[in-house]
């Protein structure tokens, strides 16, 4: 039986990771980034490395809600079971609340928060038709942590926390599974520039696999957190 992840945010650390891990599971993808060439490049080496694997993708900047409304229907025009939902695009910039732009708020808000809202929105009403389905919300440590320089990255993460656990509760009871997965400090292209050898991070491959490991539980079993920090601890932005 044919399985469907989508992932946003794909081409790139975390996302690229977990599609790398479900495809080697035999999962055909679904998913989205900013870049035209970045996702041409995904499909074709997921496509080669994993035969069975098909990727389907459209251009879309999460942080446009025009262009989120857009993926939806894309992916609703698949006519495909999601299986998956993994709400992983999003974007960091650094800085304190009371000194950042003040536009800082509104673009990491759309980007971190409202983009899973509505893509979760616009797909969960089949899962619950099929009382099936799991969805992960890259949450973060600053989900559950205020760090100095976090501004408003943390207050995006703490609201996309807290809709995880609302979606938790309300979904708990048709059969849709829902987990937020907290990663401290993961070598990405947020840390690029950091000086800082690559053992105080975590690697994408370890949340990939955590996030696996959590879908393969038993229908009565649901993992609601995933929290995975360095072993070292977390490191301040």
């Amino acid at each position: 039986m044919q399985k469907y992840i989508l992932v946003t945010g794909g081409t790139k650390g975390i996302g690229r990771a977990i599609i790398e891990k479900f495809a080697a599971d035999g999962f055909h993808i679904i998913t989205c980034s900013r870049h035209e060439n970045d996702l041409r490049k995904l499909k074709l080496e997921i496509e080669e490395k994993y035969t069975f694997s098909k990727v389907l993708y459209q251009t879309t900047d999460v942080s446009d809600r025009i262009a989120v409304e857009g993926f939806i229907k894309f992916v609703q025009k698949l006519n495909v079971k999601i299986d998956v939902l993994v709400n992983n695009a999003g974007v960091f910039i650094p800085g304190k609340i009371t000194e950042e732009n003040s536009l800082a708020l509104d673009h990491m808000m759309q980007t971190n928060l409202y983009s899973a809202y509505a893509i979760t929105k616009g797909l969960v009403t089949d899962m619950i038709k099929r009382k099936s389905g799991h969805i992960f919300m890259m949450c973060s440590t600053a989900s559950i942590t205020a760090y100095t320089n976090g501004g408003s990255y943390c207050v995006s993460k703490f609201a996309l926390y807290g809709l995880t656990q609302v979606l938790r509760e309300e979904l708990k009871r048709v059969g849709v599974k829902v987990t937020a997965v907290l990663p401290g400090a993961t070598l990405t292209a947020s840390w690029e520039g950091v000086d800082l050898p690559v053992e105080r991070f975590l690697k994408p491959e370890d949340v990939a696999s955590a996030i696996s490991n959590a879908y393969c539980m038993s229908a009565g079993a649901v993992v609601e957190e995933i929290l995975i920090r360095p072993q070292l601890g977390d490191i301040e932005s």
